[in-house]
């Protein structure tokens, strides 16, 4: 069985970067750390770490055992937390991951939670869809939030509830828009592109409108992160998209202009749980919010 301490005095390590300066925040000597971790090592047949000179290395192994040791370690940090907390402190721990959805989107979408009565502490990450999925099968997570029901191809239990979608808008910095000063959509033609990466789905639907329009943009730049291409957009580098939804908070936060929209491009977004039916509070407001204030679906 895995020897949880030998693992702690590990991480400890590979996090400081030295042996002496875990043994001060473990208040250990370095000859105890030291020889836990070689037992450790002995004990799988393994190397954790090799000297560099007078500094220490993870090796390869070291490097993938660091990464579960990390989500371990987090797991037990949550633990500890509401293990401490008084009865009446108790919090609910809404553990919810986001999947290339524009930031903005997954703000409004979360934002409803911090107003239930009973008190809720959301954990956020971000990461590729597969592996949250894989997570959610294990229950490490509670939610996941994509652009995208859940695949058919993964044999992994999971429920999709579809949030809302809407449209797509173009924006561009003043400067930039003057330059292509021709109607929505003919203005697009040559025009600088900032469009969404691959791991979208929303890409796809883009370039196949272009080519019903007949347009060819020049396409500058791709990103998974939305954050990143509004980033580029409010430089000037390129027009970009985001969800018409938000449109006036990008407007408003890059200081850009809305040069167009369409819904004939649609991005859509999902909540997907283990759960058929939806028991947990965080979801239940996150999914009664979208379709009542953001994606304003029709009452009855």
């Amino acid at each position: 069985m895995l020897n949880y301490r030998q693992l702690h005095y590990f991480w400890a390590v590979a996090k400081t970067g030295s042996i002496v300066r875990a043994g001060e925040q473990l208040n250990l000597t370095p000859q105890t750390i030291s020889g836990q971790i070689s037992l450790l090592e002995h004990s799988y047949g393994i190397e954790l770490f090799r000297r560099v000179g007078r500094q220490l290395e993870l090796t390869e192994t070291g490097r993938q055992a660091l990464s579960y040791a990390e989500q371990m370690f987090q797991i037990g940090g949550e633990l500890e937390a509401v293990l401490r907390a008084q009865p009446h402190e108790q919090q609910i721990l809404f553990r919810v991951v986001a999947d290339v959805v524009p930031k903005s989107i997954v703000y409004r979408l979360l934002a409803p939670t911090m107003e239930l009565p009973e008190p809720l502490r959301l954990s956020c990450r971000e990461d590729k869809l597969e592996r949250l999925l894989a997570d959610l099968a294990i229950q490490r997570l509670d939610m996941v939030i994509s652009d995208s029901p859940m695949p058919s191809h993964l044999d992994i239990k999971g429920y999709s509830q579809k949030l809302g979608e809407c449209g797509i808008s173009f924006f561009a910095t003043p400067a930039l828009a003057a330059l292509h000063p021709a109607p929505f959509p003919v203005g697009l033609q040559h025009a600088p592109m900032l469009i969404p990466g691959q791991e979208t789905v929303v890409r796809s639907r883009l370039l196949r409108w272009f080519a019903e329009q007949q347009l060819q943009p020049r396409i500058v730049g791709e990103f998974d992160d939305s954050a990143l291409m509004q980033a580029f957009g409010q430089s000037g580098s390129g027009i970009f998209i985001a969800p018409s939804v938000i449109a006036d908070e990008v407007c408003r936060q890059n200081g850009v202009e809305l040069i167009g929209q369409t819904d004939a491009v649609t991005e859509s977004f999902y909540a997907i749980s283990v759960e058929r039916k939806v028991k947990h509070p965080g979801i239940v407001a996150i999914t009664e919010g979208a379709r009542r204030e953001l994606f304003n679906w029709p009452v009855g």
